[in-house]
Formats: C-alpha cells, sequence, structure tokens
C-alpha cells in the first residue's frame, strides 16, 4: 500500500474569484502559454535562460496579486527580468492584461504555490524579492502557514545575491509585528530602516498597489519594509 500524503500547508488561500470575462479568458489561453513556465525536471532552474534578451537582475514577486506593482517596475526596469509567482487565477489574467497593455516583455509568470519556485532557483541569483500584502491568515491555528516564516526567510537568503533586498508590506498589525521578529532576527538580512517615515512612507520607486488603497480606505495604515542581504563571509 503506498504511504499516505500528508496535508500540505498553504501560502494561499482560494484559486479563482469571479467567472473570467470572453477577453480575459482569450488572453489566459493565448498569451499566458508564452509566459509562464514549468520548473525542470532536474530541479534547478536557470532563471536567466527565461528570458529572451539578456537581463542585467532577476527580481522576483511573491504574490503579486492584480500584478500592477510588477507591471509598473518591469515597465520602469527594462534591464531587470522580473518573475511573478501567484496562484489567484484572476490577478494572473490581471497581469496578463497590464503586460499586454505596456508591451512588457521582461516579465515571466510561475502560476503556481511558490515554494517549489523557491526550491528550484539557484543561489545569488535573485536580486530583489518582494512580498507585498501576503494574507496574514490572522488566526492563530493558521500561523504556520504564513509566507514571513524562518523557513521562508532561509530560502531566500541562500537565492538572494550579497546586497539584495527583500520588500516586505502589510497592513496587519500583528502580521507586522511577526515580520519584525522573524526578519529582524535573520543573521542574513538587516534592517534598512534609520528613522520611522522609512517604514511608514511608501517609497517614490514602490508604487501603490489596490490591496494598499483598500486598507488605507478601511482606516489600516500600512508598514513597509526593507531588508539587505548581508554579505556573506570571504
Amino acid at each position: 500500500m503506498a504511504e499516505a500524503r500528508q496535508p500540505r500547508e498553504l501560502f494561499y488561500g482560494r484559486r479563482r474569484g469571479r467567472p473570467l470575462r470572453a477577453g480575459q479568458r482569450e488572453r489566459q489561453a493565448s498569451l499566458l502559454p508564452r509566459l509562464s513556465f514549468e520548473l525542470p525536471e532536474s530541479g534547478q532552474l536557470d532563471p536567466a535562460s527565461l528570458f529572451a534578451a539578456p537581463v542585467r537582475e532577476i527580481w522576483l514577486e511573491i504574490g503579486f496579486g492584480g500584478g500592477e506593482h510588477l507591471a509598473w517596475q518591469a515597465e520602469y526596469h527594462h534591464d531587470i527580468g522580473f518573475i511573478g509567482s501567484e496562484v489567484f487565477e484572476n490577478g494572473v489574467v490581471k497581469l496578463l492584461g497590464e503586460v499586454e497593455r505596456r508591451g512588457l516583455g521582461n516579465v515571466r509568470v510561475y502560476p503556481n504555490d511558490a515554494r517549489p519556485l523557491l526550491a528550484a532557483l539557484p543561489p545569488r541569483s535573485i536580486g530583489r524579492v518582494f512580498a507585498l500584502f501576503p494574507d496574514p491568515w490572522p488566526k492563530a491555528r493558521h500561523h504556520k502557514r504564513r509566507l514571513i516564516a524562518p523557513a521562508t526567510l532561509d530560502r531566500l537568503a541562500i537565492i538572494m545575491t550579497d546586497g539584495a533586498e527583500l520588500r516586505l508590506a502589510t497592513d496587519d498589525p500583528s502580521y507586522l509585528t511577526w515580520m519584525l521578529q522573524y526578519a529582524t532576527a535573520h543573521p542574513a538580512l538587516a534592517w534598512t530602516a534609520r528613522r520611522p517615515s522609512d517604514w511608514r512612507e511608501r517609497p517614490a520607486d514602490w508604487p501603490a498597489t489596490r490591496y494598499e488603497q483598500k486598507a488605507l480606505r478601511a482606516g489600516r495604515q500600512p508598514a513597509f519594509l526593507r531588508f539587505e542581504r548581508r554579505a556573506r563571509p570571504c
């Protein structure tokens, strides 16, 4: 008898929302196959090989939501290759629309759980990581599903280049405390904030997202955290 599989804790909730409109379904069918990719059977992915033109660095966004942040970054950084991971079908289709509208050639999509992708990326391959407004999983019994946790930070520390930046955002006070607890304690990461405005105000090169605007309308104040990957010992 085959061994029973243990249930796997997920970083995400549902995969689908409203039914896609005809135009969205067409975009999904025509554009997603060209931008998405499968992980190699060998187990390690060469991220630079995903892009037709050479790129200076690879940046990764985990859980890109509607894709407006990723698309903005890709439009203003043509020499950077962007990989976005998102399981929510409606969010993926929204990003495809932004890619099409802005004529972006430097975006690739992994429409699945981010963990296999993180495991497949080689050491020192990612120049910046974004994890903006991940699900806070507010109930205590669900805290183990939170994306920002020691195991994820350990993996990010491996794949990030020296000096690479990790950008986090949340509007949940409990998750903010959690993020600071684990990220500031990680030996490979240095919090770059020097004054309260460094985390209370969104930097100019960090565009607003729909989720941030929704939080502000509801009276929730987002926090914007930046960490730098410390240089490895020689």
